[in-house]
């Protein structure tokens, strides 16, 4: 790993956390992702299952967690399988964790070869009633490729089919979605990292670049301040590409008078920042796309606001798109007949503004949390509003990533990064 480690008290935490969560004698696995081919001998860079690192720090393929807080042998209660190392690994394949290391990282004290995996689990499930069965229930998921953590609940519920089983992911859920002020630095460091990038592309961008040369800046700059690069697949996308909301081809050039909306975000330690930000290819914005821009801008302040301890995510949505009715209707976009007559399942600000305006954010981008129970002090979310208008050839999203604080206003990891009009067009032809 190319990042400065986090400290293992983190991880002695949140497996604190989560055991205490458990039933009465049970014990809950977790399995490292796998490596997934891509055709011949190659692979796609190795991305560690999040809820392992979550609990463990181990960056480290073909690796299990077992955590049984009622074992009768103390050292049994936390437990960690790596693979094997020896010489021929380390020259083919680099330094994998020995068993020191492994325990310097993690602070778990027993650690086993992943050879000797199955015998000592028989004997944990011997003396164990209930599994935990880790499963992705996040509501955006679309899993169609069977998992290392699949393939083991299969394997385990036909080996063991006496034994009760419950579920890892409400509590992880609930868990994951509070950070920790470790987590909340290193999640600082990522928005920093994306700062740095931004700031980089302010300087490089004029008329007739492409759209793919800036997405190369941004990663010049990520990796050369020890991210593995892109937290999610960027989206730079000039003049009416913006109104493609996933568009991640980003192979246009950018012509004079566009604007250029980037969603990108570096990530740091596996923790994710996401930012979007709009700017004038040639450095200024003309009265119109300023006047839309500064709308976009006073939502995201006025939504930022409404991110305090007992909001409720729907609730939410629906305060922000009063505030996007209101701008839109100053901007000419809808009329008092457009709203009067909305349907109130797609309100008229819809056409304008389709997506939501907040998601978790941690270790996925789109991360772990239960949007039917009330945000929570410590919770990170990003503010995103946006304006499309394709009639007139450009759209304007902007996005910042904040902590939700016990009292007042969120804190905002990204308040470094330049974000006022006038601020990044002084910025531009600085």
């Amino acid at each position: 790993m190319r990042y400065s480690p986090i400290k293992s008290d983190l991880f002695i935490k949140n497996r604190k956390n989560f055991m205490a969560q458990m039933k009465p004698n049970s014990l809950a696995v977790f399995n490292a992702n796998d490596i997934y081919p891509i055709g011949a001998d190659s692979t796609i860079p190795f991305q560690q299952d999040r809820n392992l690192y979550y609990l463990s720090g181990v960056d480290q393929e073909a690796t299990k967690l077992v955590l049984f807080p009622d074992a009768p042998h103390e050292k049994h209660r936390e437990v960690l399988f790596v693979t094997e190392t020896n010489e021929h690994i380390a020259v083919w394949e680099g330094e994998k964790l020995t068993k020191e290391k492994a325990t310097e990282l993690t602070g778990i004290k027993t650690v086993y070869w992943l050879s000797e995996f199955e015998k000592i689990f028989h004997q944990l499930m011997s003396q164990s009633e209930t599994i935990y069965i880790n499963t992705n229930e996040h509501y955006r998921a679309n899993v169609e490729t069977e998992t290392r953590e699949a393939r083991f609940n299969k394997w385990v519920l036909e080996s063991y089919p006496a034994h009760q089983t419950a579920k890892s992911n409400p509590i992880l859920q609930r868990l994951r979605s509070v950070k920790d002020p470790l987590e909340i630095d290193v999640m600082q460091q990522a928005c920093n990292i994306t700062e740095k990038g931004f700031r980089r592309i302010l300087a490089f961008t004029k008329p007739g670049v492409w759209e793919y040369e800036l997405e190369a800046e941004f990663m010049h700059e990520f990796l050369r301040n020890r991210s593995k690069g892109f937290a999610y697949t960027p989206i730079i996308a000039s003049g009416n590409n913006a109104n493609v909301l996933h568009y991640i081809e980003n192979k246009a050039h950018c012509k004079d008078g566009d604007l250029i909306l980037f969603d990108v975000g570096a990530e740091y330690a596996n923790y994710a920042s996401d930012m979007s930000r709009t700017i004038p290819v040639n450095g200024k914005f003309t009265k119109r796309q300023k006047e839309v821009y500064n709308a976009v801008n006073r939502v995201k302040d006025e939504a930022t606001k409404l991110l305090v301890p007992g909001t409720m995510w729907e609730e939410y949505h629906i305060e922000v798109g009063k505030m996007m009715t209101s701008e839109l209707l100053g901007l000419g976009l809808l009329d008092k007949a457009d709203v009067q007559n909305e349907d109130p399942n797609w309100p008229a600000y819809k056409k304008y503004f389709m997506h939501g305006t907040s998601h978790n954010i941690g270790l996925d981008t789109h991360d772990y949390g239960l949007l039917y129970e009330p945000m929570k002090a410590n919770m990170v979310f990003t503010v995103e509003p946006g304006i499309y208008i394709p009639e007139e050839g450009f759209g304007i999203r902007l996005e910042d990533d904040v902590v939700i604080q016990e009292k007042g206003t969120p804190f905002n990891l990204m308040r470094n990064i330049p974000i006022e009009a006038d601020e990044i067009e002084d910025l531009m032809n600085s």
